[in-house]
């Protein structure tokens, strides 16, 4: 297998793949997207041969772009451009989620610092102001009296990106100090941890800790049914526990946050039994089979 992997910095994640990749004597073919230019008719020198390309890039445009040229050049792309656009934008990856049936916070989206304010008086304090494109929890604002609302609006609307004028509202989850993250291959779970802190963000980025988490039977299916909604490949689905019940002590059920495209599994890898790398390049080789004998039959 002939592998190319879109890049622009080679984190431990991307060493990780690639250690795997070699290992099993796959060529990888490293694409720094930093350098490249992608004609719209002739495909760079670099893509040539290859059966799969799997998107690393680090930035959500990069991301974006690099895998619509890799379509059009028809070299199967992990994930497709349809996958990257939904899940690199929140407005269109809660929308996915909630047309699937899949349980998601409650979300408001405005267009004006007014009716931001309006949508926030409205799910009451705390809640949540997110940037419809980012990671790793930043600008992410728990907002807890209208003063906090009215100064992190007016900054957010002088901030001068478009992006930043488009105010995405939600409701304030109230989560036990963790969350879940699974990492998925069409929707069958490879590994899920929690992440848990005494910040209301728990994102792995932010410190939080580690550990491994077994799914139940509510869990998978919502893995599924979310990774199915915004096009399935290889996803990071984010879930929280929520319907606390004070007699038994347990939450019952879940609700879906995100899914993330170009997802992150070096602290997964750290913490699970699961050889999450090799389970990749597992799902890799079946998708470049898969692609393979598609066209042989086509």
């Amino acid at each position: 297998m002939k592998v190319g992997m879109l890049y622009s910095r080679i984190r431990k994640d991307e060493k990780l793949l690639l250690s795997e990749l070699r290992e099993r004597d796959h060529e990888v073919v490293k694409i720094d997207v930093r350098k490249q230019q992608f004609n719209i008719s002739d495909a760079p020198a670099e893509f040539e041969g290859l059966d799969l390309v799997v998107d690393r890039c680090l930035a959500t445009s990069r991301s974006v772009y690099a895998t619509k040229f890799a379509a059009a050049y028809d070299v199967p792309v992990v994930n497709g451009p349809d996958v990257a656009e939904v899940c690199s934008d929140k407005v269109k990856n809660s929308l996915a989620l909630v047309e699937a049936g899949v349980p998601t916070p409650d979300t408001d989206v405005a267009f004006t610092k007014d009716a931001a304010l309006e949508s926030i008086e409205e799910f009451g304090y705390p809640c949540v102001l997110k940037p419809v494109v980012g990671s790793w929890g930043r600008l992410m604002a728990k907002i807890d009296s209208r003063d906090a609302a009215e100064a992190i609006l007016e900054h957010k609307e002088t901030l001068g990106h478009y992006e930043h004028k488009i105010f995405y509202v939600q409701e304030f989850v109230e989560k036990p100090g963790r969350d879940i993250r699974v990492l998925a291959v069409d929707g069958e779970p490879v590994a899920a941890m929690v992440r848990s802190s005494d910040h209301w963000l728990t994102n792995a980025a932010k410190g939080a800790e580690t550990n491994t988490f077994e799914l139940d039977d509510r869990a998978l299916e919502l893995v599924e049914k979310a990774s199915d909604a915004v096009g399935g490949g290889l996803l990071g689905v984010d879930l929280m526990e929520v319907g606390y019940d004070a007699d038994t002590g347990e939450f019952e059920d879940y609700t879906v946050h995100e899914v993330n495209h170009t997802v992150e599994f070096k602290a997964l890898n750290e913490v699970s039994d699961v050889d999450v790398p090799a389970a990749v390049v597992d799902w890799l080789e079946s998708k470049a089979a898969s692609e393979s004998d598609a066209e042989v039959t086509a």
